[in-house]
C-alpha cells in the first residue's frame, strides 16, 4: 500500500501577505486593507451586478503543485475566490475591451477582476496595491493553466465607497510569465510548508501517546468525552463547571486529542483576564511534562513588550520598525526551527535578534503555532480579529475553547458597539485647523450633524437611525485618509488617529445596524457622545464561531444556562452540560440573612448597622481571613465609615488599583493568620474573579446585596427591549448580571478539596424564588438565618473542624 500524499493547504490571500509582506511599521499611514470593511462587501456585490452577462463574480479556483523539499514529498494545495472573471470571446464592443487601448485589435480573452473598496480619493492612486495585484495574479495563472491560455488580462478595480467612483488599473499577462512568478512564490513558501509538515507529523505521534495526566476525578472522565465528541461533530458545547472540576485540563486535553487525529488545525484558548491565560499556561505545560510536543503561543498586550516606553509604531519613533516587514518572516523561521517553547522570554529574544516588533512578531507566530492563548478580542473584536485565520469566507478547522464565558456577554455587546464624542471633532478640527482646510471643513460638518442632535437631547434620546451622519462621516473619511497617507509627523496625532479609528469602527458597526442595535444620544460626563449599542451580541458571535469548526465555552457561573446559550450564539443543536462539583458538601457553608435588605428604597444608617453587626458576627465566629463583597463603592465605603476602628485588620479596595497595589492586598490574607483579616471589596471588581486564595487564605465570604447593576438610561433600554422581546426584560438587564457577580464572588472561597469555608448571602431577596432559583446545584442545602440565629449555626459549623483536628 502506497504512502498517503501529505498536503498543505493556503488561501490565495494567506500566500501572497505572507510571502510578498515588505516595508515599515508605520501608524501614521492610512491601513491600505480597507476592503477588509463590511461596507467593501456590499460595493463589492453592487459592482457585480451591473458588470454584465458576461462577468462571472465570485468564481472559485484551486491548484494543488506537487513540491518536493528537505526530502519531504508534498502537495501544495492553493485555493481562494476571484471577484469576478470577464468573457471577452463572446463581444466585439465591450468596456473591457477599451481598458487595453495599447491592444485594443487583440484584446485577452479572459481578464480576472480584483475589487477593492477604499476610502481614499482614487486620483491619487499611482498603481495597484503589490499584494491585490498578486491575489489577481495567481488566480489569472490558476485559470489560465485550466483553460490553456497564452495570455490572460488582471484588473485592479478600486472602488471608493462614499462616491463610488471606479478606477482600474490593469495589464495583459502571458501564460510564460505569470508561471515564472507563480513557481518562484510557491518555491518561497516550500520552506515553510516543509517545516510545517514534519513538526506535525511530530506533533501527532506524542499526541496519539499522550495519557490524561492526572487521576480522573468524579464526572471528569465523562467531560472530557463530551468535549472531544463535541469537536468531532462540529457543535458548541456550553459548560457550568463549578470550581475543582478542572475544566481547563478537561477541554484542553480533548482538544489537543482532536487535533492529533486530524479534527482540529488550530485550538484557540480565549479568555477574558491575565490570571486564566497563566492557568492554560500551565495546563500546556504539564501535558509537555508529560511528553506532547506542542507549540502554544500566548498574545501578550503590545504595552507589555514594547521596546518603548508608550507604543509608536512608525520609523521616526522605533528603530525596529523601519524594515521590520522585511525582516520579520526571517525571525519566525529562526524562533520555529531552533524552539520548541514559544514563550514570552524566546519571542522578546529573537525579536532583538532579528530588530522587529515582538508584539507584531508574536502575531505572526500564531500561523506556524499549535495553540494560541489570547482574549476574545482576537477572535470576536471586529477591530482587532486575526484576519490572518478570519478574513476568509471559508471556514477553518478551528477549536474555541472560551474560558470564562460569562463574561463575553458584556464584552461582546461593547466590542460590537460604537460611540463617537461630538468634542472629539472640535478637537481635532482646531489641531488640523491650519493644516487642511478641506479636512477641517468636513469636521465641521459632522460637528454641526452633533450639535443638531445635541439640542434634541436633554438627557437621553434614542434614534430612528443616523443615515445622514454617517453620510457626512463617510465625506470625512475619504479626506481623512487622503490626509493620513501623507505622513506626516504632526502635533496631536494620538488624537488625530484615535477619531479617524473611531469613525471607521462607527461606520464598520453602522454596517451591522439591524434589530439587535439601538442608536441614541446621551451625556458621559457632561460630554455629548452619539452611540451604536449593541442589544444582542449572538448573531455576531455566532458569525464568528462559524469561521471555526467547533467552540466550547465554560464558567464556573453559566447560570441559567439557556440565556448564556441564546446570547452567546447557540442553537438548539448545540449541547450544554452541568460538571457535577468534586467538593464535599459539608465543607461549605450557605446562609442567608432574611432581616436585612440593601435595595435602594430601604437603604438607611439603620440597615447599614445591621450590615456591619452581620459582618462582625461572622468574623468574629473564628480567627482567619475574610472577604466582604459590596454592590458599590459607595456602600462599602458607607459601612467603612460606620466600622471606624470596630473591625481590627480590614483592609480595603481602593479604586483603580495598580498590579503592584493589588498584589500587596492579596498578600495580607496569609495561610494560618494568627490574627483575623477583613477585606472590603466591590462585586464585579478584580478581587471578586480569577483571584485563587488557596487552603485557609480566606475562610469565608459576606455577599452584601444581590449585585443588581444601578438603573440607568442604558439599562433600561435593554430591559424595555428585552421585554419587547422576550418578556425577560428586568432578568436579562438586570437580574442575571448582578447574580452572577454575587456567584463568583462567592467563588472565591473554597478553591481546593481540603478547604472548608462559610459563604453568607446577606439580603433578603436570596430567599426569593426568582433569586435562588439561580444557585448552582451544590447550594443546596443552605440556612436561612437571622442576625440572632447566625452565630449559633456558625459555631457549628466551626466545630467540626475541632473534631478534625
Amino acid at each position: 500500500m502506497s504512502e498517503e500524499i501529505r498536503s498543505i493547504k493556503i488561501s490565495v490571500r494567506s500566500l501572497v501577505e505572507f510571502i510578498l509582506c515588505s516595508g515599515d511599521l508605520d501608524n501614521t499611514r492610512a491601513r491600505s486593507d480597507a476592503d477588509a470593511m463590511q461596507a467593501g462587501s456590499k460595493l463589492h456585490r453592487k459592482l457585480q451586478k451591473q458588470m454584465g452577462a458576461n462577468y462571472q463574480a465570485e468564481v472559485s479556483l484551486a491548484i494543488t503543485v506537487p513540491v518536493t523539499r528537505n526530502d519531504i514529498d508534498f502537495e501544495l494545495m492553493i485555493e481562494g475566490r476571484a471577484d469576478g472573471i470577464i468573457d471577452n470571446r463572446s463581444i466585439r464592443e465591450d468596456f473591457s475591451r477599451l481598458i487595453f487601448e495599447e491592444e485594443e485589435a487583440n484584446p485577452p480573452e479572459y481578464i480576472i477582476d480584483e475589487i477593492k473598496g477604499v476610502y481614499m480619493d482614487l486620483s491619487y492612486m499611482s498603481g495597484p496595491v503589490g499584494v491585490h495585484r498578486a491575489q489577481a495574479m495567481c488566480y489569472a495563472y490558476i485559470y489560465a493553466k485550466q483553460k490553456d491560455l497564452k495570455r490572460i488580462g488582471i484588473r485592479m478595480t478600486y472602488a471608493n465607497l462614499e462616491t463610488e467612483t471606479l478606477r482600474y488599473f490593469e495589464e495583459t499577462l502571458s501564460y510564460e510569465e505569470l508561471s515564472a512568478w507563480f513557481d518562484h512564490l510557491v518555491e518561497e513558501y516550500a520552506k515553510w510548508a516543509a517545516w510545517q509538515i514534519k513538526w506535525a507529523e511530530k506533533r501527532n505521534k506524542a499526541i496519539k501517546a499522550l495519557d490524561f495526566p492526572f487521576e480522573y476525578r468524579e464526572g471528569q472522565k465523562e467531560l472530557v468525552t463530551g468535549v472531544y465528541k463535541t469537536i468531532l461533530r462540529k457543535k458548541k458545547l456550553f459548560i457550568e463547571a463549578p470550581t475543582g472540576v478542572g475544566k481547563t485540563i478537561s477541554t484542553v486535553f480533548p482538544a489537543v486529542k482532536a487535533m492529533g487525529e486530524g479534527l482540529a488545525e488550530k485550538i484557540f484558548y480565549l479568555t477574558a483576564k491575565t490570571i486564566t491565560r497563566t492557568v492554560a499556561e500551565d495546563t500546556f505545560k504539564i501535558l509537555g511534562e508529560n511528553g506532547l510536543n506542542l507549540k502554544a503561543v500566548t498574545i501578550t498586550a503590545k504595552e507589555k513588550v514594547c521596546i518603548l516606553d508608550k507604543p509608536d509604531c512608525n520609523p521616526g519613533s522605533c528603530p525596529r520598525a523601519k524594515g521590520h516587514f522585511d525582516r520579520v518572516n526571517d525571525a519566525v523561521y529562526d524562533l520555529l526551527t531552533h524552539e520548541n517553547d514559544i514563550s514570552r522570554e524566546h519571542l522578546l529574544s529573537y525579536a532583538e535578534k532579528h530588530c522587529v516588533c515582538p508584539f507584531e512578531m508574536g502575531l505572526d507566530v500564531t500561523l506556524w503555532s499549535d495553540a494560541i492563548i489570547c482574549d476574545y478580542n482576537y477572535v470576536f473584536d471586529p477591530n482587532v480579529y486575526l484576519r490572518r485565520f478570519f478574513a476568509n469566507d471559508k471556514p477553518g478547522e478551528y477549536v474555541f475553547l472560551i474560558d470564562e464565558a460569562h463574561n463575553l456577554v458584556d464584552r461582546a455587546r461593547e466590542m460590537y458597539s460604537a460611540v463617537l464624542y461630538k468634542d472629539d471633532f472640535l478637537e481635532v478640527k482646531r489641531l488640523l485647523k491650519d493644516k487642511s482646510s478641506k479636512l477641517v471643513k468636513l469636521l465641521e460638518h459632522c460637528n454641526n450633524d452633533l450639535l443638531k442632535l445635541r439640542r434634541d437631547c436633554d438627557e437621553f434620546e434614542v434614534l430612528e437611525n443616523a443615515d445622514g451622519f454617517c453620510m457626512h462621516l463617510m465625506s470625512l473619511m475619504t479626506e481623512y485618509e487622503l490626509f493620513l497617507q501623507e505622513g506626516v509627523i504632526f502635533e496631536g496625532k494620538e488624537e488625530i488617529l484615535g477619531l479617524y479609528l473611531n469613525i471607521r469602527h462607527f461606520l464598520n458597526i453602522y454596517e451591522l445596524y439591524d434589530d439587535n442595535y439601538t442608536i441614541y444620544t446621551d451625556y458621559e460626563e457632561d460630554r455629548f457622545r452619539i452611540k451604536l449599542q449593541c442589544m444582542d451580541p449572538s448573531k455576531n458571535l455566532h458569525t464568528c464561531m462559524e469561521r471555526g469548526r467547533s467552540s466550547v465555552l465554560f464558567s464556573a457561573t453559566l447560570l441559567p444556562i439557556n440565556y448564556y446559550m441564546e446570547q452567546l450564539g447557540g442553537s438548539k443543536e448545540d449541547y450544554a452540560v452541568y460538571a457535577p462539583s468534586s467538593f464535599l458538601p459539608e465543607n461549605r457553608l450557605i446562609m442567608i440573612g432574611n432581616d436585612v435588605s440593601t435595595k435602594y428604597s430601604r437603604r438607611s444608617e439603620q440597615e447599614y448597622l445591621k450590615i456591619l453587626h452581620y459582618i462582625k458576627e461572622f468574623t468574629a465566629a473564628k480567627t482567619g481571613n475574610y472577604m466582604v463583597f459590596f454592590p458599590s463603592y459607595q456602600l462599602l465605603q458607607t459601612v467603612a465609615e460606620l466600622a471606624g476602628q470596630e473591625l481590627p485588620g480590614l483592609v480595603i479596595q481602593s479604586n483603580s488599583m495598580t498590579e503592584e497595589e493589588k498584589e500587596l492586598f492579596l498578600e495580607e490574607f496569609v495561610e494560618d493568620p494568627v490574627n483575623t483579616r477583613i477585606g472590603f471589596c466591590v462585586m464585579g471588581g478584580i478581587f471578586s474573579e480569577g483571584i485563587d486564595l488557596k487552603n485557609n487564605r480566606l475562610i469565608g465570604a459576606i455577599i452584601v446585596g444581590t449585585g443588581l447593576p444601578m438603573v440607568c438610561n442604558e439599562r433600561e433600554l435593554f430591559r424595555g427591549y428585552f421585554d419587547r422581546k422576550n418578556n425577560n426584560g428586568f432578568e436579562y438587564a438586570y437580574l442575571y448580571s448582578g447574580m452572577n457577580k454575587v456567584l463568583q464572588s462567592a467563588g472565591r472561597v473554597i478553591r481546593t478539596k481540603e478547604d472548608r469555608g462559610a459563604i453568607l448571602l446577606l439580603d433578603e431577596r436570596f430567599s426569593q424564588r426568582q433569586y435562588y432559583s439561580l444557585f448552582p446545584r451544590e447550594w443546596f442545602p443552605n440556612v436561612t438565618v437571622n442576625i440572632k440565629t447566625m452565630k449559633g449555626v456558625l459555631e457549628d459549623f466551626w466545630k467540626q473542624d475541632e473534631t478534625r483536628e
